[in-house]
């Protein structure tokens, strides 16, 4: 699916539900999945956010085996609505969903250009009877410039984040810490060696990609409890992945049902999730 506004056109996979391009003034903004670095582009994360511990979970007294970060990015959402400038998606529970995950639910994924920003809407509806747990997340990678690049975040302070352990597991006690020069770091891929940077605690709300100049040229928008930053460790990977999440990985010692996972979204029979994040190209 391809919308266009004159400004900006991008184009959403069925697949996956995916975006998988972004041009303003001739330039792609999204990585283009390239398998030497990393094959995907911009995939949803649910019902799960990064790595179950043992990729087992727990609902009441069964337990449940599903791989990182769900299975949504792997099915194909049926197109309900489109027209220049929107579209939106939908995931429904099947036979095979429920399988790994005992929850009926309706996934919706809309997509709406607006002069030169892209807006993400998710609605998980509960279907079920009982209540359901998940969590979800974005992931979009964006091609860095050439030359120095810089985040800027909209915390000019010292930034706090935690790293997953060597099974991709929250690690409590690996604790790092990102000094900003009024808000602008400049990006080393060093900083990416032990994996992604979880950042919680609502610390930014904003976060850009910035040219040598420090003129940005992405910024990600989001109201999320938690977001992580990420790129292939030691790979020199010439992309960057932004990402919002509701939900993470488990932490290297929980032990409990899935409705107590760290940041799970908890949902009775008949209500809905929503939430948004944008794109802006600069």
């Amino acid at each position: 699916m391809k919308l266009d506004n004159g400004i900006i056109s991008v184009e959403i996979s069925d697949h996956g539900a995916e975006l998988k391009s972004a041009v303003k003034n001739g330039r792609e903004y999204m990585w283009c999945g390239d398998g030497a670095y990393w094959a995907r582009t911009s995939p949803v994360l649910f019902p799960i956010v990064g790595s179950l511990k043992d990729k087992k979970y727990r609902v009441g007294d069964k337990e449940y085996g599903m791989n990182q970060h769900g299975f949504a990015r792997d099915r194909d959402f049926e197109l309900v609505e489109s027209n220049e400038c929107s579209a939106t998606y939908i995931l429904k529970s099947d036979e095979d969903t429920l399988l790994i995950y005992p929850f009926e639910f309706t996934l919706t994924i809309k997509y709406t250009i607006i002069g030169s920003t892209i807006r993400v809407n998710w609605i998980v509806k509960n279907q079920g009877d009982k209540t359901m747990s998940f969590a979800i997340g974005a992931h979009p990678g964006f091609n860095l410039k050439k030359g120095e690049n810089y985040f800027k975040f909209d915390n000019t302070g010292k930034i706090s984040y935690n790293l997953i352990d060597e099974t991709g597991l929250y690690d409590a006690s690996r604790v790092g810490y990102i000094e900003t020069d009024e808000g602008y770091v400049k990006i080393e891929h060093e900083m990416f060696d032990n994996d992604a940077l979880i950042i919680e605690n609502r610390q930014a709300k904003e976060v850009s990609l910035c040219d040598g100049e420090k003129k940005p040229y992405v910024t990600v928008k989001f109201s999320s409890p938690l977001f992580g930053i990420w790129t292939p460790p030691k790979k020199n990977a010439p992309f960057m992945c932004i990402e919002p999440w509701y939900g993470r990985c488990d932490r290297n010692d929980f032990a409990g049902d899935i409705s107590e996972r760290d940041y799970e979204n908890n949902i009775q029979a008949g209500e809905s999730f929503e939430a948004e994040y944008e794109i802006e190209l600069a």
